[in-house]
């Protein structure tokens, strides 16, 4: 019989559920669709339910869970603290204590960025890395840091979380405050800077094909965000130093598009100390956040068993 843990990745649209061997090789995984509107009870039921149907289909003894969940979370309690209202009844949900009563095994909540991090360092594109700033350019835009060698969260679980620091314009951002550089890198900030400059109504996906394509107002909204990233960054490496950034989500999969923009606003601007950073594009794809989520709990278990 397989030892396996099982990580788990609810975003709003979809859950992502992966078994990982000891190693954090993917043994088996599956989507499905996240209830975001029918609250949290039934958001953690979908995923057990496809966290069975993946035992179910082979010979595993399964040793614990990891979650990766959007939002604030407490990842000490296992509690959501702060979810926008794309989720019904999230904010207050006991994540873990759920998990934990139906599978019978230890179970373990990051920040679904967080959980990106942890699964890139891990057996992702800046493994064995010590320094690292994680951005994920989705829906919205969040952050992570990697610092000597262990994420940190920082004391409120809100440490890294660059889309939401103000300095970037004076655009209106979903979250309330302005100038974030969320409102210009996000998928939905792209489609928007696209439509203002042409009156089109298409999706970032849509957007970056235009700009594949030659269409020279889709290549400058693309040119823009790679600047604001490429300033997030030179901002994180002021302060913290970190040497190399690893960069997921939607967005990033118009690499071909988003990394030269980036690599041409370093090479203008280098970091005050003189090094220059290393920017990647994430390596494991859409798994990131479930095998970092494994990490997590593989890590936590290997504690438990030391103890």
């Amino acid at each position: 019989m397989t030892c396996v843990v099982a990580g788990v990745d609810i975003g709003g649209t979809k859950t992502r559920v992966a078994l990982c061997a000891p190693d954090l090789t993917v043994v088996d995984r599956l989507e499905v669709p996240t209830p975001a509107a029918a609250g949290g009870t039934a958001m953690v039921g979908a995923a057990l339910d496809a966290v069975g149907q993946l035992l179910g289909r082979g010979d595993a003894r399964l040793l614990g869970v990891g979650v990766g969940a959007a939002g604030v979370v407490d990842a000490r309690t296992g509690r959501i603290l702060v979810a926008s209202d794309s989720f019904r009844d999230w904010a207050g949900f006991g994540v873990t204590a759920a998990v934990e009563a139906a599978l019978g095994v230890p179970a373990f909540l990051d920040n679904d960025v967080n959980a990106f991090l942890r699964g890139e360092a891990a057996a992702g594109a800046v493994a064995g890395e010590r320094q690292v700033l994680a951005m994920t350019l989705g829906t919205g835009v969040g952050g992570a840091l990697w610092l000597d060698g262990t994420l940190y969260d920082g004391p409120h679980g809100a440490a890294g979380e660059i889309g939401h620091i103000p300095g970037f314009g004076g655009l209106p951002c979903t979250c309330g405050g302005r100038g974030h550089l969320e409102t210009l890198a996000s998928g939905r900030a792209i489609a928007a800077r696209y439509g203002e400059r042409t009156g089109r109504d298409l999706s970032a996906r849509e957007v970056a094909d235009a700009a594949a394509a030659g269409d020279p107002q889709a290549r400058a909204v693309y040119e823009d965000a790679g600047a604001a990233v490429a300033r997030a960054i030179l901002v994180t490496a002021g302060l913290l130093d970190v040497t190399t950034v690893v960069i997921g989500g939607g967005v990033s999969r118009s690499w071909a598009l988003l990394g030269p923009s980036v690599e041409r606003a370093l090479a203008a601007e280098p970091p005050v100390s003189g090094h220059p950073v290393r920017v990647l594009p994430a390596g494991l794809g859409g798994d990131a956040v479930a095998v970092g989520a494994a990490a997590r709990a593989r890590a936590e278990l290997t504690e438990i068993c030391e103890a």
